[in-house]
């Protein structure tokens, strides 16, 4: 076989140009499987390449030499490993790659397992509606807040609800470091041409952690571009982030601008309620029945996020298994003594006012005062919702960590914190950014 494939590699090589040649189709390595000639490129690019610009000179070559007695078929691999086919012998143009390209979108990942609740509500209509109308509106729509809050989650969800709709469809998924890397190498191995136009020609470009991209100038350039391209086709852009683009150092100004040009929405920790319906939804997957007093105490002492009350729910259910007992509250309080208490160590309320007080350049003793200036009482208010949101502490408990105020007045400020997150994006974006700093 390999001598059929160097009486191929010699005319070849008569036809095409010596650049092209010694870049693109002498890499290939060749093998034989029951009729049929596996040509195998190093990445994708290098295939993607070969199959838009050289594809049918290969082709007639095989044919030709092997008197048509040889299928030929392009993979990505060596001949030591190959992997999926992703072409055979079809015409090389982009409605073909789009067809046989292979979304890496995780299936587990849909609006339907995704538990809805105040703090992410707006974010998963947004999401809805983009679905609804890929590339028409909110494009690109940002999505950002801390970790493990569902960003990806809901990108996933997008790119599912899209594809089910439409099945031919070209989404692409990735984490920006991998971008970043995929970049590194295609320019590595001259394939930066192939790069380019596989991320140009995709339906759906889904990038999670674009604050990764900080500092690396030559994949923002590139992004930028890619960026432009798919705006520009009408093609729908979605991107995550850990937190408001514009706080982002090492961005350049016009890609930041470029991300405004869509809507940016922001997912927050959920709330009391949120955790225990996600709880619930968990455990109902792993054919649990979780006890509602053990539900309550678990989102109760995890206020973060969603990847804290997974992991206690899954150190429960593991030891519950392996000690063949019933899960009751008493046996979730001591399986999860030690991550309560760890909670408990990172925030307190003293630590929240300590922290708001250093943000917003007051003192404490400013912020326990019963001054009723906005620049005092604003962060007061912040700093009475934040303790009620990342402690366990009741309203009346709050109140007297708040020198003795009544339940009503933490009740009331909390109502007002609530609201003004909805109109007042710079408080919504000062919230958003305490809580990182108190769960940091």
């Amino acid at each position: 076989m390999n001598s059929l494939w160097n009486i191929c590699l010699s005319k070849l090589e008569n036809e095409v140009p010596s650049t092209d040649f010694n870049t693109w189709i002498r890499p290939l390595q060749a093998v034989e499987t029951e009729g049929q000639l596996h040509l195998l490129a190093p990445n994708r690019f290098v295939l993607d390449w070969i199959k838009k610009h050289h594809f049918t000179q290969i082709k007639n070559a095989v044919t030709e030499f092997s008197n048509g007695k040889l299928e030929l078929i392009l993979n990505v691999g060596s001949n030591r490993y190959m992997l999926t086919p992703v072409i055979s012998s079809e015409p090389a143009d982009i409605t073909i790659a789009a067809r046989n390209f292979k979304s890496t979108l995780n299936k587990n990942f849909t609006f339907e397992n995704f538990i809805e609740g105040k703090s992410n509500e707006f974010a998963r209509t947004t999401a809805l509606r983009v679905v609804e109308n890929a590339g028409i509106i909110h494009n690109p729509l940002l999505i950002y807040g801390g970790a493990g809050l569902g960003k990806t989650h809901m990108m996933h969800a997008i790119g599912n609800a899209i594809l089910a709709q439409n099945t031919e469809a070209k989404i692409v998924y990735l984490h920006a470091e991998r971008f970043v890397q995929a970049m590194v190498k295609a320019m590595q191995q001259n394939a930066l041409h192939a790069f380019k136009e596989f991320y140009r020609t995709a339906d759906v470009l889904l990038i999670d952690d674009i604050q990764f991209f900080a500092g690396k100038d030559k994949s923002q350039e590139e992004f930028f571009h890619t960026f432009n391209s798919l705006i520009d086709q009408k093609h729908q852009i979605v991107l995550t982030c850990d937190k408001y683009p514009k706080e982002i150092s090492g961005i350049e100004e016009r890609l930041k601008s470029r991300f405004s040009y869509g809507l940016s929405v922001l997912i927050e920790p959920p709330d009391m309620e949120t955790r225990a319906a996600i709880l619930v939804k968990k455990a109902s997957l792993a054919q649990i029945d979780l006890p509602p007093d053990v539900t309550f105490f678990i989102a109760k002492h995890m206020p973060f996020n969603v990847r804290d009350l997974t992991g206690a729910l899954r150190r429960l259910i593991a030891n519950a298994e392996y000690e063949n007992v019933p899960i009751t509250l008493d046996f979730a309080k001591d399986v999860l003594q030690d991550l309560i208490v760890l909670q408990e160590k990172i925030v307190s309320i003293e630590t929240i006012q300590k922290t708001v007080a250093k943000y917003f350049e007051i003192n404490i003793t400013e912020l326990l005062s019963e001054t009723k200036l906005q620049s005092i009482a604003r962060p007061r208010q912040i700093a009475m919702r934040l303790a009620r949101e990342l402690t366990p502490h009741s309203f009346p408990e709050i109140g007297i960590a708040f020198n003795g105020r009544n339940h009503t007045t933490i009740m009331s400020a909390c109502k007002k914190i609530d609201d003004l997150k909805k109109t007042d994006l710079k408080l919504s974006e000062d919230y958003v950014h305490l809580i990182r700093i108190l769960s940091a």
